[in-house]
């Protein structure tokens, strides 16, 4: 078996997000892939609720029908183990801030990691090929 891993909340977007047809095509190949190699993967608490806060704002524009939010957000809570937070990630958080210069989200992010044990991060949001502790970030797109 792999170390974890998981995906940032920009991954999950962009994997129903038709309207970036290169960057879905990515994340959704990511995914599968992923999930075909057999890797540990982690849902973030975070980025569950990141995701579904996104999904509700395309149903809140039209984008997307109430219907559509259900579908996509419990798709990926039956996909993959959801991990809830630790107190110690409140703590963790402010010294990753610090450290490594993050904002607030991308060091509770990363202290969710840490928390959750992952190895790997993918996302767009932070420098692709750094490891922040214990957590290496890959940009996929």
């Amino acid at each position: 078996m792999n170390s974890m891993i998981t995906f940032d909340t920009n991954v999950f977007v962009y994997a129903v997000d038709a309207n970036e047809p290169r960057k879905q095509s990515i994340a959704r190949q990511l995914i599968d892939t992923a999930l075909d190699d057999g890797e540990e993967i982690a849902l973030l608490w975070q980025v569950a609720c990141e995701f579904l806060a996104c999904l509700r704002r395309w149903q809140n524009d039209g984008r997307m029908t109430a219907d559509e939010v259900g579908t996509h957000i419990r798709r990926i809570i039956m996909l993959f183990g959801i991990q809830i937070p630790s107190r110690s990630v409140i703590e963790s958080s402010l010294k990753l801030h610090e450290r490594y210069s993050l904002s607030h989200w991308d060091s509770l992010l990363l202290a969710a990691c840490i928390d959750a044990g992952v190895a790997t991060l993918y996302t767009k949001d932070l420098d692709a090929g750094t490891a922040y502790e214990s957590v290496s970030v890959i940009n996929p797109f």
